[in-house]
């Protein structure tokens, strides 16, 4: 009986994306956040604020999505 572990490509690519996407985001989130709190007199404050935040929680997500997903393709057995 032989086992196949291989890396499943698919799944790797898949969780490549994920990290670009993460890679997008940890550049975005800050720096829209830091826009944000410099200007904090302006009507838009308090919605750039939250978007900038929520972006920021965003890349810390896709961060733990794709390497728990780059992981499942190399570990994970095919049944």
């Amino acid at each position: 009986m032989e086992e196949n572990n291989r890396t499943d490509k698919d799944v790797l690519v898949k969780g490549l994306k994920q990290m670009g996407i993460c890679l997008l985001l940890m550049f975005a989130g800050p720096t829209l956040l830091h826009l944000t709190l410099d200007n904090d007199d302006k009507p838009l404050y308090i919605p750039l604020l939250i978007i900038s935040i929520l972006l920021c929680i965003a890349a810390i997500a896709f961060l733990f999505i794709g390497i728990n997903t780059i992981l499942n393709s190399i570990f994970k057995r095919k049944k």
